[in-house]
C-alpha cells in the first residue's frame, strides 16, 4: 500500500531530522586513513598515494600533474566533509521545514529561517534532492540510489548541476556521479573506493580509484 502524500504546508521538521540523521557519518575520533590513488581518463592514467587526516585534509603525493593532483585531493576532501557528524540542531536549529508537493523523487521540503531559499526532497528516510545556495551559486543534486551501510546511507548514484541564483540559468552541464564505498574494517568506517564522474561529453569521464586502504593510527 502506497504511503499517503504529505499535505502541503505540513511541518516536516521531524521527517527531515530522521532523513538527516540517517546519513552515514564517521564516528567522532576517527583518525583518518591512507592508500593509493589512481586517476583515469580515456587512455591517461596517473597514480600516487594519499592520506586523509583527522582534520579531514587530504594530502596527495606522487602525481605531478597539478590539475589531476587538485582533482584527486578535491574528491577526497569533498567526501570527508560529508562524513562529519554534526547534531541536527547545530546545523538546522534556525530553520523551518514546510511540505511542498510530493512527486516520484519525494516530498518537497521548503526551508525557511536561516536557510530560506533552499529546498530538499525526502523519501524513505533519504534526502533525495538538494537545492542549495552556496557561495553565490545554486547547486541541485538528485540522489538516484544509495548504499546502506547498516549505520546510515551513502549516495551511490546521483547527478549535480550548478545554476545562476537570479536567472536559474545553468552554469555548465549536468555531472553524473557513481560512488563505491567500502568498510575499512568490519562494520566500518566506510570510505570511498571508486568515483566515476561523467558529463554530457562521454569522452570526459573521469575515474578515481582508491586502493590499499588502511586506517591511520
Amino acid at each position: 500500500m502506497a504511503a499517503q502524500p504529505v499535505a502541503p504546508g505540513t511541518d516536516l521538521r521531524e521527517a527531515f531530522r530522521a532523513a538527516y540523521e540517517n546519513r552515514y557519518t564517521w564516528e567522532p575520533g576517527f583518525a583518518g586513513y591512507q592508500g593509493r590513488c589512481i586517476w583515469e581518463q580515456g587512455e591517461k592514467r596517473l597514480e600516487g598515494t594519499f592520506q586523509v587526516g583527522a582534520d579531514l585534509k587530504a594530502t596527495v603525493e606522487g602525481i605531478a600533474d597539478e590539475e589531476v593532483h587538485k582533482a584527486v585531493a578535491s574528491q577526497l576532501w569533498e567526501v570527508a566533509i560529508h562524513r562529519v557528524r554534526r547534531p541536527f540542531e547545530q546545523t538546522h536549529g534556525a530553520n523551518t521545514f514546510t511540505a511542498g508537493d510530493t512527486d516520484a523523487v519525494g516530498t518537497e521540503v521548503i526551508m525557511g529561517g536561516k536557510a530560506e531559499g533552499d529546498r530538499y526532497r525526502i523519501k524513505d528516510n533519504v534526502v533525495t534532492m538538494v537545492h542549495r545556495h552556496i557561495h553565490g551559486t545554486v547547486v541541485t543534486i538528485f540522489t538516484e540510489s544509495v548504499t546502506d551501510t547498516g549505520h546510515g546511507y551513502l549516495s551511490h548514484t546521483y547527478t549535480s548541476r550548478y545554476s545562476d541564483p537570479a536567472s536559474g540559468e545553468a552554469r555548465g552541464g549536468t555531472s553524473r556521479f557513481t560512488d563505491r564505498f567500502v568498510p575499512l574494517g568490519e562494520g566500518g568506517p566506510w570510505v570511498l573506493a571508486e568515483r566515476r564522474i561523467s558529463s554530457e561529453d562521454p569522452v570526459a569521464e573521469q575515474r578515481f580509484l582508491f586502493e590499499d586502504l588502511a586506517p591511520l593510527a
